[in-house]
């Protein structure tokens, strides 16, 4: 299958038909995880002074992973009870795959794939890069309306901050200070609709998002035909489109209660728990 045209896309939403999850299974989800709210993850400790030699974009890269992995397992890694009702495992994935999706399962059956996102603390000394770097969380080419079950998928987004141990005020962790919780089906429909609306679209059954380039965009505005038949990588290939590198970035995602939120937490760490 070569380029799917946004006729095409919209007639596959159609057909579809879709359930969509509910905002009172949403709000009930929230409720279940509300206790990771202030989580403190006391397994990575960075003394203050080193913190002077981190960007917040390279913190937000190495505690990533910890994070990820040490969700399900916070009842262990904790001091508190209350994370044993939380219910969440951590899902095999596609075999071979090393991301698979979703990341995991609640015991209600739900399906949540998660996304963190890292909200600079103001009262930490640390490297501030020459201009503000876009959060690289997205939901990538790899979720799609092939995997995507939208009764039951949501997308959990995590704000985190490195705050001062409650036992050690020289070292901070990682600290959860907010969630949200989005259906996945509404978010990829809208993120998909932006790449359509910006003359790009899908490569193939969902395989490759493309977006025009340079040389597509200069004769669009020209308003020459843009050759559809193949995708680039780079620009030098000398294609109309190329392959959307940024695809997915949630900051890119017009779904407004997702913006409200990235918005809000961008901005909120003096209004988050102590």
């Amino acid at each position: 299958m070569g380029f799917m045209h946004k006729d095409e896309y919209e007639d596959f939403i159609i057909h579809q038909n879709a359930t969509v999850i509910s905002a009172e299974e949403i709000s009930e989800m929230k409720q279940n995880l509300s206790p990771l709210i202030g989580a403190q993850f006391n397994v990575l400790s960075i003394p203050k002074e080193i913190l002077k030699a981190f960007e917040p974009s390279q913190i937000g890269t190495i505690v990533g992973s910890l994070m990820d992995a040490c969700i399900p397992q916070l009842s262990i890694l904790t001091d508190s009870d209350m994370f044993n009702s939380v219910g969440l495992t951590k899902n095999e994935g596609i075999l071979g795959d090393r991301e698979g999706y979703p990341d995991y399962i609640h015991t209600s059956g739900k399906r949540l794939e998660l996304k963190l996102l890292f909200v600079d603390n103001p009262n930490i000394e640390m490297k501030k890069p020459p201009t503000p770097r876009e959060p690289s969380a997205r939901l990538t080419q790899k979720v799609t309306f092939k995997n995507v079950i939208p009764e039951k998928d949501m997308l959990l987004v995590i704000s985190y901050a490195l705050k001062e141990r409650t036992d050690n005020p020289n070292l901070f962790s990682p600290t959860i200070i907010n969630l949200d919780i989005f259906p996945v089906y509404d978010c990829i429909l809208a993120r998909d609709r932006r790449m359509y609306n910006s003359h790009g679209g899908w490569f193939g059954y969902f395989e490759t998002p493309t977006i025009l380039s340079n040389q597509g965009k200069q004769k669009m505005a020209a308003n020459i035909e843009i050759d559809y038949s193949s995708y680039g990588r780079k620009e030098n290939e000398g294609k109309d489109l190329n392959e959307d590198t940024n695809f997915g970035k949630l900051k890119r995602i017009p779904y407004p209660p997702l913006q409200y939120y990235l918005k809000m937490s961008s901005s909120s760490f003096d209004n988050s728990k102590d």
